[in-house]
């Protein structure tokens, strides 16, 4: 979908009948009976049903990446093999071809690559959730996300060097990869010590003070980068004596003193309403924020009910997210011609 933002014509291929498996991941389902799953990441493709056991749907395919810049597949290790579509065949048939597979756990792994599992098994479960809860997943499928940013990162950069070298490439990426690189800091952490990493719930491992605190109303969130920041955000509460604590000027001090310092500025800030505080803090250039509903987080945004959340690179929205093979026909009698094909308005 992002290669698609970005402006790639994008051909889909999906099983017949069913298709992709999330359109019925549902409810809810829009008045056309598709997904809200599915429709959050299917704009701008067309969509085709092939049969990978018909030879003329396999002939099909071979039609379509002779002229292809890019390919796309997350199929389990062995199953292009056995359909006479491996992308060995095809990449030494078209040498400036770009083929991407993206895997579960790594091309050597039969697993199936479910977020829910990645994250799981990547550490992230264990350093999600409230100090002395259980572990928790991610709110978003944060992990199959990662892995979709990665991988078109991988695919522009083999784009790059095809023109430099005149070739493409076999690159292959995974969702275990891709969380377990997104630990970042956290990881480096573990590195460094030796010691495991705990929850934090919503605080930070090396940051103080960065995390959610209660107003008077509603909570917000303080996110203090650096020294000066500290001064600043002392003052805009009001907390003079803490400000001028050598304690805690520096970062690493704030951190042995992290439970007296959340505590005043707890108190503090459950004098007075959320819009207060945030009112001077911003005026201290202090990074804070309310904690805001999905819904209330939406209402800024140009987000559609059909085409989702805008692109977060520079793109555009050029087509709804396809029906199961909707655009069939056409690509079978058309082939890529079809994206010469005006779009219905």
């Amino acid at each position: 979908m992002m290669l698609g933002d970005l402006g790639a014509d994008v051909i889909k291929v999906e099983r017949p009948a069913t298709g992709d498996d999330t359109r019925g991941w549902g409810p809810p389902f829009d008045d056309r009976g598709e997904s809200a799953y599915f429709l959050s990441i299917n704009r701008n493709k067309k969509s085709i049903a092939l049969d990978l056991s018909s030879a003329q749907d396999r002939a099909l395919i071979a039609a379509l990446l002779a002229e292809a810049d890019v390919a796309v597949d997350n199929f389990k290790r062995g199953t292009l093999e056995r359909y006479d579509l491996a992308p060995t065949r095809f990449l030494a048939q078209r040498p400036a071809l770009v083929w991407c597979t993206i895997t579960g756990f790594g091309p050597e792994s039969d697993r199936p690559g479910y977020d829910y599992v990645v994250q799981a098994e990547r550490g992230w479960m264990s350093i999600t959730g409230e100090a002395d809860g259980a572990p928790m997943k991610v709110g978003v499928a944060l992990a199959d996300v990662v892995a979709g940013k990665d991988a078109a990162i991988a695919i522009l950069a083999a784009l790059a060097a095809r023109y430099r070298e005149g070739r493409g490439r076999h690159v292959v990426t995974s969702l275990a990869q891709s969380a377990t690189a997104a630990l970042v800091n956290v990881a480096q952490n573990v590195l460094v010590t030796g010691r495991d990493a705990p929850r934090w719930g919503n605080a930070h491992p090396n940051l103080v003070p960065y995390e959610l605190f209660e107003a008077a109303d509603r909570p917000i969130v303080i996110a203090v980068g650096n020294d000066a920041q500290w001064r600043a955000c002392a003052s805009a509460l009001g907390l003079h004596d803490l400000a001028a604590d050598p304690r805690l000027a520096a970062n690493a001090g704030r951190l042995e003193h992290r439970a007296e310092l959340v505590l005043a500025i707890g108190e503090r800030l459950r004098e007075a309403p959320a819009a207060h505080w945030l009112g001077r803090l911003s005026e201290a250039g202090v990074p804070a924020g309310v904690v805001r509903s999905v819904l209330e987080a939406l209402r800024d945004t140009d987000a559609s009910p059909l085409t989702g959340v805008g692109p977060s690179v520079p793109g555009e929205v050029r087509f709804v997210p396809p029906r199961l093979d909707e655009h069939g026909a056409k690509i079978r009698r058309l082939g890529w011609g079809v994206f010469d094909v005006p779009a219905p308005a």
